[in-house]
């Protein structure tokens, strides 16, 4: 069966002209024929324009001809800067507000691409089925990619993939070079330590929810905080990825830091969310920090929270390979003294400088003060 569809997709390239392809192996382990130098590419998420900055010159989105519009509604600043450096972007068809579960088959295969590109949380029995089925069919190349469930081990491998198909390997292998020198400075300095793990309580986007307190027991985030030698409070807590724990149980486990994610814009409601990303000063990230911990009267009694070891992080960092920066805040907010030398914000401004091309402005991580 592999090697008839891959027959019918390397017939169906040749067909339309596209004669020079490769084989590569995604990060499902599935064997794809694909076009040498794909001209319409489809992706499953618009905020995969964040790891495309990092392999491409110039316009990240060129030859893009359709993705959901989850960058748009959930990174608006983002999408302000790209807009004002590549105007056409905007015209870029939108499938859905959010994610790769509001594309549908028809109007994918509509658009005529010679490549579709899904991110791994997509690949599920109750949505990937019968788009890559109808996909395959119609003689349409599929690749996944993992930047957000297994990012420790999976990041890497899925730069290197788009940089091969992109063709420019050498801008991807640069950005891994950048990547693994930081990654391994903090897995270095955690391997020699010998004293106690710090507790840490990760709260997800608090303020955009009714209750308390979403957060994550293991993948993603978890694995970020693991990896920077956090003892994560939810750790066991659920069986799922993402739960809640009461304010109660928090309290109970007494963690020495608190954590907490947020992407709220500069134009929303006063208080209502955490407000950090581009184009956010450090004055809007602090005191929407403390308007929205004021909101939440038991976590503001946290030990770590009255005594200044509380800080808030931009939640879309988790979701490319810019979590770089996630595991220096965590580092330096977890083990002050052991990397006293590690600047995040100098890592994010070389990121920033050697590989986007867009200038660097916000605030993407602050402390309560």
């Amino acid at each position: 069966m592999r090697i008839s569809c891959r027959m019918l997709l390397l017939a169906s390239l040749m067909f339309t002209g596209l004669a020079q392809a490769k084989t590569v192996v995604d990060l499902s382990d599935r064997t794809v024929v694909v076009p040498d130098n794909p001209q319409r590419i489809v992706l499953g998420e618009s905020r995969m324009l964040y790891t495309l900055s990092l392999i491409r010159d110039g316009d990240p989105a060129r030859n893009v001809v359709g993705w959901p519009g989850d960058m748009q509604n959930l990174d608006p600043q983002s999408w302000q800067l790209y807009i004002k450096a590549f105007p056409s972007i905007a015209d870029i068809p939108q499938f859905g507000k959010n994610n790769f579960t509001q594309m549908n088959p028809e109007k994918v295969i509509a658009l005529k691409p010679d490549l579709v590109i899904l991110p791994r949380y997509a690949k599920q029995p109750s949505d990937h089925d019968q788009m890559l089925d109808s996909l395959t069919r119609a003689g349409i190349p599929v690749i996944y990619v993992d930047l957000r469930v297994d990012q420790i081990n999976n990041t890497v491998p899925s730069v290197k993939l788009l940089g091969d198909v992109l063709n420019n390997p050498q801008k991807a292998a640069r950005f891994i070079a950048f990547y693994q020198q930081h990654m391994d400075r903090v897995k270095q300095r955690i391997a020699q330590y010998h004293g106690k793990k710090t507790r840490v309580m990760l709260q997800l986007q608090p303020g955009r929810r009714e209750s308390c307190c979403t957060t994550v027991s293991h993948g993603n985030l978890a694995d970020l905080l693991s990896f920077a030698g956090g003892d994560n409070i939810a750790g066991g807590a659920f069986k799922s990825v993402y739960g809640e724990m009461n304010p109660e149980a928090v309290i109970a486990a007494n963690p020495d830091v608190y954590i907490s994610t947020g992407m709220g814009s500069p134009d929303g409601k006063a208080g209502a969310q955490i407000i950090l990303g581009p184009l956010v000063s450090a004055k809007q990230a602090q005191v929407s920090f403390r308007q929205v911990m004021d909101k939440q009267s038991l976590l503001s009694n946290l030990t770590a929270v009255r005594e200044g070891r509380a800080y808030a992080v931009w939640h879309n960092f988790y979701l490319s390979p810019y979590h770089v920066v996630d595991v220096e805040v965590f580092a330096k907010a977890l083990y002050p003294q052991l990397f006293a030398d590690v600047d995040p914000q100098q890592t994010v401004k070389d990121l920033y400088a050697q590989f986007l091309p867009i200038p660097f402005s916000g605030t993407f991580w602050t402390p309560l003060k």
